[in-house]
């Protein structure tokens, strides 16, 4: 594309659009359509110039007259309740849907991941003396020791806070770190698994797998399912770098990435729920059938709500982004 030639083509548009933008003046109904066609039009000039012919100086002139534009045509927006309730309703529930096909393999093949780094553990009186001496491990798996103990060693209310706020933020980081082709997410999912395997292991060694059970299960799946949606997400997020599909790789990371963004608030929300059953529930001195019929509870609500909700939503087009009005203009792209 000859850029001379196209923005001597629609330099006068663009001129136009910034009189009608320094008005100070009402506009009348027929300028008021024409700022919206000289916006929409606009916003298509910034797309295949980007795109074409990418030059630092006329891009940002017409990046800030369309931000200008955009700003005029739709106004100034606060968030509402009614926001808050579709994104709970539609937004969140779509997103966690959509990102299944992640989310779903990677919870069960990280689960197979712990199963068999607890059996080893577990099977290999070696591999327990390398990660503490035999006293420790006694003091950690005896009835009454630190793996029981862990859970009401500080005030409910607070423990939950501090669990509440800790995966959180491991939540957050692996839906972040995604974008670097997922390879930081993957290293935080090992993680969270090999502490889970040790447990498994040295509590099944000791013969106190009920134990572990009946402690870990009441919020842990509530939670690991929060954390394998988050390493999920992330990990779809690194290959849409790799493989944008049909859409530009600028155009689906800022999709994919603002319904990441918008999933680390609500799987904040899970968290929340999972901090406050691991702060009150699990150690609380209910039976462990009662203490995991709770966590049963949660993760099939929670199973319900996405798959209800959220395929409901998918079916209807939403996708977990923010609403078509709020987005930036982008030009069509070829499949």
């Amino acid at each position: 594309m000859d850029l001379d030639v196209y923005v001597s083509a629609h330099r006068a548009e663009w001129d136009r659009l910034d009189d009608l933008l320094r008005r100070r003046r009402r506009l009348t109904g027929a300028e008021a359509d024409e700022l919206v066609a000289l916006y929409q039009r606009t916003a298509t000039h910034l797309s295949v110039i980007q795109s074409s012919a990418p030059d630092p100086q006329l891009t940002g002139r017409l990046s800030q007259l369309v931000a200008r534009a955009r700003s005029a045509v739709t106004g100034t927006r606060r968030a509402s309740w009614r926001d808050v309730t579709r994104f709970l309703a539609y937004g969140f529930p779509a997103a966690v849907y959509r990102a299944r096909h992640w989310w779903v393999p990677t919870a069960l093949l990280s689960t197979v991941t712990a199963v068999l780094l607890g059996w080893w553990i577990g099977t290999h009186p070696e591999v327990q003396s390398s990660i503490a001496a035999p006293s420790e491990l006694r003091a950690l798996t005896r009835p009454g020791g630190e793996y029981e103990t862990y859970y009401s060693s500080h005030p409910a209310a607070s423990f939950a806070a501090q669990v509440w706020t800790n995966n959180a933020q491991a939540a957050a980081m692996c839906l972040v770190l995604g974008i670097f082709l997922g390879l930081p997410v993957l290293w935080i999912l090992f993680q969270n698994m090999l502490n889970l395997g040790v447990g498994l292991g040295l509590m099944s060694s000791a013969g106190r797998l009920d134990t572990f059970l009946g402690l870990v299960l009441p919020h842990g799946l509530l939670e690991l399912t929060a954390v394998f949606v988050a390493a999920g997400t992330g990990l779809r997020l690194g290959w849409t770098l790799i493989d944008p599909g049909p859409r530009s790789r600028r155009t689906a990371l800022a999709e994919e990435g603002r319904a990441a963004l918008g999933m680390a608030v609500g799987l904040a929300l899970v968290l929340f729920v999972s901090g406050a059953i691991e702060g009150f529930v699990t150690p609380s001195g209910l039976p462990t059938w009662a203490r995991i019929g709770i966590g049963i509870a949660a993760e099939l609500a929670f199973l319900t709500y996405v798959y209800v909700l959220g395929g409901r939503a998918t079916r209807a087009g939403d996708t977990g982004d923010i609403e078509a009005a709020e987005r930036s203009a982008t030009v069509p792209t070829a499949a």
